[in-house]
């Protein structure tokens, strides 16, 4: 048996496998690719059923978002590796290869992921993990290759193996030993931050997390949830709230969680100035939903603190302040700077 899995989640994304199901065929016969439906309507079961008969394909019965039909997939499986990949991702060749063998010659590796790149501008950077993400101290993410919603050209700046604070969701490798010791992925995120989440787990455990660019995919971005959506605004809004409050220090909520509570209404503001209301609303959704998260997460960061080993330090600046008004855009201007 293969120590690798290619674990697809797809929610009615027929044509995704069909546009990209081919090449991962193609180029990962160093594992065994695994589809796993969470309760689609349209003909994808009916196109795997005709195209690729003998796929090993699992099916849920309802929806259980990006989270809970990973976690629910992954508890079935017994492999040394997994590879959580979207099905709108374009995969190369020797994808596989470098990041296997590197977290095998380095077993403190949680989890890997390659060079994103955006499947429709393939020499820029995709926004969902680019060459590997970070956090700045309020949990405010962002990427080698992408701050908020600047994109850079790939030219080669990022093709050293780095250490990073998360690895990108869109193609996530794991460590399925460390993924199910972690807890998996928190389903009250649903979809959306669920990996930050995670990869912040991996380090309060002592493990490490890198970007491999010798791996590369192409990933198209938004084809389930794309960003004009208000839902994906109130996932987003929400799970960093979520995402502090589980993971921070506790002495720097108290002081971490008001703050970003006011940047939050401030980007409500803007977006309803800028964009749509409808967005504005989301965050106050999210706020309202957080508050009735608390008890559930407090909970949650009492086990987390259990198992924790290691002083979790992420980037000591405020990424919005950098980006907005200093005008750091991007990745090594940034880090140059502080």
């Amino acid at each position: 048996m293969a120590k690798t899995a290619i674990v697809i989640l797809n929610y009615n994304g027929a044509q995704f496998l069909e546009q990209f199901l081919p090449s991962v065929i193609q180029y990962s016969k160093e594992a065994e690719v695994i589809l796993v439906d969470n309760a689609s309507t349209d003909e994808s079961l009916l196109f795997l059923r005709k195209n690729y008969p003998a796929l090993r394909v699992i099916v849920f019965e309802e929806n259980l978002g990006y989270t809970g039909g990973y976690n629910e997939a992954i508890n079935k499986l017994d492999y040394e590796y997994c590879i959580l990949l979207n099905s709108d991702i374009e995969v190369t060749p020797n994808w596989i290869v470098p990041i296997i063998n590197f977290m095998d010659e380095h077993p403190a590796v949680a989890a890997c992921q390659p060079k994103v790149l955006d499947f429709n501008q393939k020499q820029y950077f995709e926004y969902a993990g680019a060459a590997g993400g970070y956090l700045d101290f309020m949990g405010f993410p962002y990427c080698r290759g992408r701050i908020f919603e600047t994109l850079e050209e790939d030219q080669n700046q990022y093709n050293t193996i780095q250490k990073v604070d998360w690895a990108t969701g869109a193609c996530l490798f794991v460590r399925t030993a460390d993924f199910k010791a972690a807890g998996g992925f928190d389903t009250d995120f649903f979809a959306h931050m669920e990996e930050i989440d995670l990869c912040w787990r991996f380090r309060s455990m002592g493990k490490s997390l890198y970007c491999i660019p010798d791996s590369t995919v192409y990933h198209v971005g938004g084809g389930t949830l794309n960003k004009i959506n208000p839902r994906k605004t109130y996932l987003n809004f929400r799970n960093n709230l979520s995402l502090l409050c589980k993971n921070e220090r506790v002495i720097s909520l108290f002081w971490k969680l008001p703050f970003k509570l006011t940047l939050d209404w401030a980007a409500a503001l803007k977006f309803g100035m800028d964009q749509s209301w409808n967005h504005s609303w989301a965050i106050c959704k999210a706020h309202l939903d957080f508050i009735l998260l608390l008890p559930k997460n407090i909970r949650k960061r009492r086990i987390i603190r259990k198992h924790a080993v290691n002083k979790v330090r992420n980037s000591p600046f405020l990424l919005p302040y950098q980006y907005f008004v200093k005008g750091r855009k991007t990745f090594d201007n940034l880090h140059q700077n502080k």
